[in-house]
């Protein structure tokens, strides 16, 4: 049976977690003296209530976990943290429909990006920095965050991080789970504050550096203006995005490895490493040429706008420097394709997974190889390592569910109206926590509110199960999952 006094004692620590970060947006939003105010003071004292209530409801409780315990405390963390989330939006005002408010800050907390706001420039300061703040908390995940810095919160950490973690393989760097924690933690701090440095050296504003390198770090495209990057008009900006987009798409143990043990050697070993750099490269050589072709661009343009592009959607951040949606039909397959595959397992990014795709190739080629020799033994290897039969199986299973989630969201989109290119590129951005769409009528330019609520309420499911990649949300509907055993 779960245990929901520990699921309970859980939630309200966190709760408080959540608070603390509300209250960094109650002093932003004092120091600029807005209309916010209220909102933030309301939303921290009832978010430290509600934790209060949790903790009491699951006092005397043991701190250790069982499987299902883990599985249903990170489906409930991310949840909740949403629900309270939305209150400043709610309080505030900036967003007053119910939907709408879960609907922006599970794409938040998820790294998404899809956003129902039509004007983010006229909302306070304190709501903008809410905004990344809740990405930049998402990016490597809310409970991974936890046993980081508190891990005596979470007894069941390895079970936890299971449940949450992305990729099929797990790399580890030290015996404890929770030291991993605070290196990938500390690469993540310092990658986000370079990236701030490097904004502001290209001639940002602090606060515009601080919120587009968290949302930019933590590949999630939340942007403080509607136009995004393409809003400086700056190719020094843009480069630097990309370069920050691109570290972050690549696994944390990796860059942990290449950056602080100094071996650059294994970043260069590493198969997902390599097929993500191909893909990055050959996607990008291809728009260059339609842009190029097709745009008249010139061909410094055309290879920063196409790298940006690509960059942007590969590590699913969805952030724009042009207007995509004007780009020739044959870049939106190209697009769409890498935004399904996503970057690397292991970092902020959504989608497949590049470490999935690397495997699923060497598969469909062993099977072409197993025509010509029936008998030999073909194991499908990642750095050298065969990969259990196990994780084949898991392999499949997840990209029959990833392409079953996508058709029947897409399907339900057609139903109600949305035009094909709009109703599959959604269903494809919300399963790979992407964030723009790329027809002119929905997103990347224009918000998401005009879809109907209905769809709106599933895309956040849809968010959720891309984010948590499917199967710890969908474990919960089994009948087995709540047996006693």
């Amino acid at each position: 049976m779960v245990n929901f006094r520990i699921v309970s004692k859980i939630i309200g620590s966190l709760l408080f977690i959540e608070a603390f970060f509300m209250a960094l947006c109650l002093t932003i939003a004092f120091c600029y003296k807005e209309d916010d105010v209220m909102a933030f003071l309301i939303s921290t004292a009832l978010t430290n209530g509600s934790a209060l209530l949790f903790l009491n409801i699951g006092r005397n409780a043991e701190n250790t976990l069982n499987r299902q315990d883990a599985y249903v405390v990170v489906v409930a963390v991310w949840v909740i943290f949403s629900i309270f989330g939305m209150f400043p939006f709610l309080i505030h005002g900036s967003i007053p429909n119910l939907t709408d408010a879960f609907f922006e800050t599970m794409s938040g907390f998820t790294t998404t990006g899809a956003s129902i706001i039509d004007n983010v420039e006229r909302l306070p300061h304190g709501i903008l920095f809410w905004r990344s703040l809740m990405q930049w908390i998402g990016g490597l995940g809310i409970v991974f965050f936890t046993i980081a810095i508190l891990p005596s919160l979470v007894g069941g950490s390895v079970k936890v991080f299971a449940a949450e973690a992305t990729g099929p393989i797990r790399a580890k760097m030290h015996p404890r789970l929770t030291t991993n924690a605070k290196w990938i933690w500390s690469i993540y701090l310092l990658l986000t504050i370079a990236c701030a440095g490097a904004f502001v050296l290209a001639g940002m504003d602090w606060f515009e550096a601080t919120n587009y390198s968290m949302t930019t770090t933590a590949t999630g495209g939340f942007a403080i203006h509607n136009d995004s990057t393409l809003h400086f008009h700056s190719a020094t900006i843009d480069y630097v995005a990309i370069l920050f987009q691109f570290l972050s798409g690549i696994n944390f143990t990796l860059l942990y490895i290449t950056l602080i043990k100094m071996k650059f050697s294994a970043l260069l070993r590493n198969t997902e490493f390599k097929f993500y750099l191909s893909i990055v490269a050959g996607a990008t050589l291809w728009v260059m040429y339609l842009l190029m072709s097709r745009m008249d661009y010139g061909w410094e343009q055309a290879f920063r706008n196409a790298l940006f592009q690509v960059v942007s959607f590969i590590t699913t951040t969805g952030m724009f420097n042009d207007e995509v949606g004007m780009w020739p039909h044959i870049t939106w397959i190209i697009l769409g394709g890498i935004m399904f595959l996503g970057a690397c397992a292991g970092s902020t990014s959504g989608g497949f997974k590049c470490v999935r795709g690397a495997m699923l190739l060497q598969v469909v080629h062993n099977e072409f190889r197993r025509i010509l020799h029936p008998n030999a033994v073909l194991p499908v290897k990642i750095n050298g390592q065969s990969i259990p039969q196990t994780k084949i199986v898991s392999l499949f299973a997840f990209f029959a569910l990833a392409v079953l989630m996508t058709l029947f969201t897409t399907s339900i989109m057609l139903v109600a109206g949305i035009d094909p290119t709009n109703a599959i590129t959604i269903a494809l951005s919300c399963v790979s926590n992407v964030g723009p769409s790329l027809s002119n009528h929905v997103g990347p330019v224009l918000s998401w509110s005009v879809l109907p609520e209905y769809i709106k309420w599933i895309l956040c499911l849809l968010m959720l199960m891309g984010r948590l990649e499917i199967m710890t949300v969908l474990v919960l509907f089994t009948r087995s999952f709540w047996k006693d055993n």
